[in-house]
């Protein structure tokens, strides 16, 4: 079970990192939601959390520090990208984070009990196997949004490079889809 748990987790890992292919730096950071949603923010979202959940919480601390979690930190600041952050000083640190999270996987027991001091106390003892899913869940839940605002940007969408998960068609076909979904809209709208 733990294989397949951990291959989940790297499917949605390399997901979010493709959505950040072939983009320029501009794209990379810019915020396409009311609430400031942007590629690299979310990258650097992910690092922090695998770093918290594979790492202090089974008494393997990450060994950088992450400054946006401090008590001066501004809000949210772990979901955006300062210009001093580099797209590469991010995704390296996404990466070591990710191998940090790996050897926790790896070498613990999915029953092997940890701590989340930040959870309320009647749930801070967890498992690994909890925190597999979680944060399986959590990674896809921002790759979900990555889709989004890839596709904003450049009409980019899908699971992988490799295999869309959409269905085949061009830019006319598309574009006949959205009007169709359009208009049961409104006509439902209507009623």
């Amino acid at each position: 079970m733990k294989p397949e748990l951990h291959r989940y987790l790297d499917s949605a890992r390399d997901a979010m990192v493709w959505k950040l292919d072939g983009l320029s730096e501009y794209d990379a950071r810019r915020p396409l939601t009311p609430t400031g949603t942007n590629l690299l923010g979310l990258i650097k979202h992910l690092s922090g959390c695998e770093a918290g959940y594979f790492g202090a919480t089974f008494g393997r601390p990450f060994p950088e520090p992450m400054p946006w979690y401090t008590d001066d930190a501004e809000p949210n600041e772990d979901m955006w990208a300062t210009p001093e952050e580099s797209r590469e000083d991010i995704l390296g640190l996404y990466q070591r984070v990710r191998a940090h999270s790996d050897v926790t996987i790896e070498t613990l027991e999915l029953d092997t009990v940890g701590q989340v001091e930040h959870w309320p106390p009647d749930r801070r003892a967890v498992s690994l196997h909890l925190i597999l899913v979680h944060m399986i869940a959590e990674t896809n839940r921002h790759a979900g949004h990555a889709d989004i605002v890839r596709e904003l940007i450049d009409s980019a969408a899908g699971l992988r490079k490799s295999a869309s998960n959409l269905p085949e068609g061009d830019a006319a076909w598309w574009a006949g889809y959205r009007e169709r979904v359009e208009q049961a809209a409104k006509e439902a709208s209507a009623r």
